[in-house]
């Protein structure tokens, strides 16, 4: 089902679907492709919505740092200074972070209307984004199919090719609480990490990545998650060609359980400290799947390079229970 949610300034209009399947409802935005919200039930069976997210389209076009709930591109995380080298060629990029390209420039893919199709369970949503759009070389054709599994599993699919050698780094920037409102730092998680990047004070990797063991970034036992992280942790399985799962989410007051499997080799833990009104720093927890941070200019990170001929796949599945 699909319903005009908005008009944008320049008359554009902003829809929303809304998926629903096994006890679960998930509501996606043409705008961004933003999950706005997934209702799920608790132990006893009550609903509530774990996506933090706004009601309408005003509070999404007026508070835009947060990226609530958006897809983003086309590069996902910090690429330090805004330049990176390619094939011989050093390309600047739009800086929206300091002096670094943050989740894809000033416009990135989170700001965008998305061509949308309905699939089974599910939709499609589809762009091209042009070459040089915010310095990125390349004409990039991108979807991201949003589906519901059997399960209630909510799966998220990218696709991308190129006519130009570039770099891709899809993710999806949702904020969940499990209890469905107050602070998330309670909740539980654990992390299938031996590793992480430390960073430096804009957030860009220092080094290469350190153990986590003896640290405050040992989420391998489930503990409560408390806050001060915006941190990519390096996943124990690396690149994969199907999803494995990684990491879940336990809010132990309601029985909520969020499980996170990944084709990816990183996810970037964010805690929420900077949420700013209407929420509260802490509100929500963003678990990132993507590769590292300012991978294009760190060769002994995965790469993130597409070239023409190849075809760009990722896959991310977030999965709801109870127990």
């Amino acid at each position: 089902m699909n319903e005009l949610f908005g008009t944008l300034p320049d008359g554009t209009p902003v829809h929303r679907w809304t998926l629903e399947r096994a006890g679960v409802r998930v509501r996606v935005l043409s705008y961004g492709g933003i999950v706005q919200s997934a209702e799920v039930p608790d132990r006893t069976g009550r609903t509530a919505d774990v996506v933090l997210g706004f009601p309408d389209l005003d509070g999404y076009l007026a508070h835009p740092e947060p990226y609530l709930g958006a897809l983003i591109g086309r590069y996902a995380n910090r690429i330090a200074g805004g330049r990176f080298p390619l094939e011989g060629r050093t390309y600047a990029l739009e800086t929206n972070d300091g002096p670094n390209s943050l989740h894809g420039g000033a416009r990135g893919f989170d700001r965008r209307v998305w061509d949308v199709t309905a699939v089974e369970h599910g939709v499609r949503l589809s762009r091209v984004s042009p070459h040089g759009e915010e310095g990125f070389p390349g004409r990039l054709e991108v979807s991201a199919t949003y589906t519901l599994l059997a399960s209630g599993a909510l799966r998220i699919a990218y696709e991308a090719v190129t006519d130009a050698p570039s770099v891709v780094n899809l993710t999806n920037h949702s904020y969940f609480n499990l209890a469905g409102s107050g602070d998330a730092g309670g909740q539980e998680l654990r992390l299938a990490a031996s590793r992480y990047t430390p960073v430096d004070a804009d957030l860009i990797p220092a080094g290469g990545p350190e153990d986590v063991a003896g640290t405050r970034f040992d989420f391998r036992a489930a503990r409560k998650v408390g806050s001060g992280y915006d941190h990519n942790f390096v996943l124990d399985k690396g690149v994969t060609e199907t999803a494995v799962e990684v990491g879940e989410l336990h809010d132990p007051a309601s029985g909520r359980v969020l499980t996170v499997a990944t084709t990816e080799p990183g996810l970037q833990l964010y805690t929420g400290d900077h949420l700013g009104e209407p929420f509260a720093a802490g509100d929500g927890i963003a678990l990132e799947t993507q590769h590292f941070p300012d991978s294009p200019n760190r060769p002994d990170f995965p790469t993130t390079v597409l070239r023409p001929g190849e075809v760009f796949r990722s896959e991310t599945v977030y999965g709801f229970g109870v127990r």
